[in-house]
């Protein structure tokens, strides 16, 4: 399998942003988006997903994060379909589950070439540490509709919002993992019947 580095620059009126991936890292990570508590949850997917990350983000934080985490999420999307290339020999399908004290979330990916996001998750509080939790969803469908992925993501208990979040995160990173590994009985085939991906 060819080394699955790129990096991806996506610029807007709204957002400039700059994502460097290697699919086959150690986890480590940099990242500098002016959201913190994003950046907290993108650390869970890298050191999990041991995907090493860089991401330098600039927004119209001014108005709000919303912008700056969708388009994120875009262009980590961008990133991961880039990396892929073919997709040939590749798992294809991810699931993990991840609990962290009294929460619990189930995360399934499947790399079908066919963007779906089924995101069935209740947070206790609005927002995290100022952090508005419904952009949550808009990261993972920017993601969703640039990589070209299936994604189920279930809380299934959870009270406390950050326990939650990073329940989300880490079983992402963990699910992305499995999916992306090379088989090594699949070496130069194609994970479908369909032929492409």
């Amino acid at each position: 399998m060819n080394q699955r580095i790129v990096e991806v620059e996506r610029n807007t009126l709204e957002t400039q942003i700059k994502i460097s991936i290697n699919l086959d890292g150690t986890g480590a990570s940099t990242f500098q988006t002016g959201v913190p508590f994003l950046d907290h949850m993108l650390d869970q997917v890298a050191r999990h997903g041991l995907i090493d990350l860089d991401i330098n983000a600039k927004g119209d934080l001014e108005i709000d994060a919303h912008h700056t985490v969708e388009d994120i999420g875009i262009t980590l999307g961008q990133a991961f379909k880039q990396a892929l290339g073919d997709k040939k020999g590749i798992v294809r399908y991810g699931h993990a589950y991840v609990p962290l004290d009294e929460a619990l979330s189930r995360v399934v990916i499947d790399f079908s070439g066919r963007p779906g996001l089924c995101y069935q998750v209740t947070y206790p509080r609005a927002s995290i540490g100022g952090f508005d939790v419904d952009l949550f969803r808009e990261f993972f469908q920017g993601f969703v509709n640039h990589a070209g992925v299936s994604l189920h993501i279930d809380n299934l208990k959870g009270q406390n919002a950050h326990h939650v979040a990073e329940t989300i995160f880490k079983a992402f990173g963990r699910a992305l993992r499995m999916a992306i590994t090379a088989d090594p009985r699949m070496a130069g085939i194609m994970p479908s019947t369909k032929g492409s991906l």
